[in-house]
């Protein structure tokens, strides 16, 4: 039986290396690596060499940010992870305006997203109507809610089974096709003969999208507080994780050019199907549309299991719902926050209104993910002599470089919709007056005895 400890906070600390590794993978990878490819191949004209180039720079820039966050997830491997870096290094109410946005918008509208996306793909399957399709959605949110409530270590459990079946199918698949596709491997590192003006833009919108791709693995920060022995096993599992990334992403890009040869794959609009399609035939759309099903249910409980814990570190600090701050005695999980996550997230979903939502605030995320790579900065200066288990190697070069392609996303962002920008911003900045709002009634009526707020039952 795996020894268990609890948290200050009430939390148990039950995950591990595993369960943190398959947290942080499982996360990640949704339906992207199934249809984007064809997308980066497209936008650097069909030539392997520069495609498979962007893959490797976005996964050294995402290792990048994760060696950053390792340093701060073992100096401080609290619940909340992301947003008390934030806090702690640039006061509350940057903190809140994530917590805020990720609650209302980002992290909700992600879970709304998949769910909705595991329905579209199930109907591939089972056809339905609109109606059955939206109640599938809501379903699949309910359904990885209630898992998470009923407790940490059921969750990453699951969280383990369905995270190492979807890799496990997509290094099956990937070998599969680079031994049997009629496409030869040398064909994947081609380059152009010159490097063209068009070229290098396309290189650039093509980073954009594999960085988005890439996104997600910070999100494990938020389970730190439920870590065993987090200030050595979270370095590891964070960095195990997207070297994880990386390898299954380049692998899966490889296979799916050797499947379909260079300009079939840049012109795929399903490249996973198509490619899967020259072993396998017409099954291989359905075969492939169940390893997406997975891939996005894993997904879905990665974010249930990890977004959770912010909101619950928020109502802590009396910020947000102080209810959220509860801790449910019989499963050691907060109860309320998760509950509370998966409803609005259900109500996206079921009014697909999430989908504006993302389209206008989504881009703001990194910019809480830059002020967390630079709270490094903070610390290392305010707290010079603190212990710290782990040191981002490379430092400062590390964090500057993570922090440098978070501000490309915003940047490009910026200029390329201004309209767009102006809208999330504006719709971050809401969050303000509810931040002295929720402050004020605080001090009015604080949380004085957090073992209550602990020792609570859920009803």
């Amino acid at each position: 039986m795996t020894n268990t400890t609890v948290d200050a906070t009430g939390l148990r600390r039950t995950l591990g290396f595993t369960d943190l590794v398959m947290l942080t993978v499982g996360t990640v990878i949704g339906s992207g690596i199934f249809l984007v490819p064809s997308v980066v191949l497209k936008h650097t004209g069909g030539q392997t060499g520069p495609a498979m180039l962007v893959w490797v720079i976005a996964g050294v820039l995402s290792l990048l940010g994760a060696l950053t966050y390792a340093e701060l997830g073992a100096m401080r491997p609290e619940a909340g992870g992301l947003y008390a870096y934030i806090r702690d290094a640039f006061g509350p109410l940057p903190a809140f305006l994530y917590g805020w946005t990720a609650f209302f918008v980002i992290a909700s509208g992600s879970l709304a997203t998949l769910a909705v996306a595991f329905a579209g793909y199930f109907s591939q399957i089972v056809p339905m109507s609109v109606g059955a399709s939206r109640a599938l959605a809501v379903t699949v949110i309910l359904v990885t809610g209630v898992i998470n409530i009923l407790g940490t270590r059921k969750s990453a459990t699951v969280q383990n089974l369905t995270t190492g079946l979807k890799v496990a199918a997509l290094a099956i698949l990937s070998a599969a096709l680079l031994l049997f596709a009629d496409h030869a491997v040398s064909n994947v590192a081609t380059w152009p003969a010159a490097i063209s003006g068009s070229l290098v833009a396309g290189f650039g919108t093509a980073m954009i999208g594999v960085l988005w791709a890439y996104e997600g693995w910070q999100y494990v920060t938020f389970s730190a507080g439920e870590t065993r022995d987090p200030q050595r096993t979270f370095p590891r599992a964070i960095t195990t994780a997207v070297i994880v990334l990386i390898v299954v992403y380049l692998l899966a890009n490889f296979a799916y050019i050797a499947a379909l040869g260079p300009a079939v794959a840049a012109n795929s609009e399903h490249i996973a199907a198509d490619a899967v399609g020259v072993l396998l035939g017409p099954v291989a759309a359905k075969i492939v549309a169940a390893l997406i099903l997975v891939s996005i249910f894993s997904a879905t409980n990665g974010l249930m299991l990890s977004a959770p814990r912010m909101y619950f570190a928020m109502a802590r600090d009396g910020v947000f719902f102080r209810s959220l701050a509860r801790v449910n005695p019989r499963f050691g999980t907060p109860a309320l926050a998760i509950s509370a996550s998966a409803l609005w997230a259900a109500v996206l979903a079921a009014t697909g209104t999430f989908e504006q939502l993302l389209t206008y605030v989504v881009f703001a995320g990194w910019i809480f993910y830059a002020l967390g790579a630079l709270s490094v900065f903070a610390f290392r200066r305010r707290e010079p002599d603190a212990h710290r288990p782990f040191r981002v190697p490379g430092y400062p070069l590390t964090p500057i470089l993570f922090v440098a392609s978070a501000a490309l996303l915003v940047v490009n962002t910026v200029i390329t919709q201004p309209a767009r920008a102006a809208v999330g911003i504006t719709a971050v900045l809401t969050g303000t007056p509810a931040f002295y709002l929720w402050r004020a009634a605080s001090r009015r009526n604080p949380i004085s005895n957090l073992s209550e707020v602990r020792d609570a039952t859920i009803v």
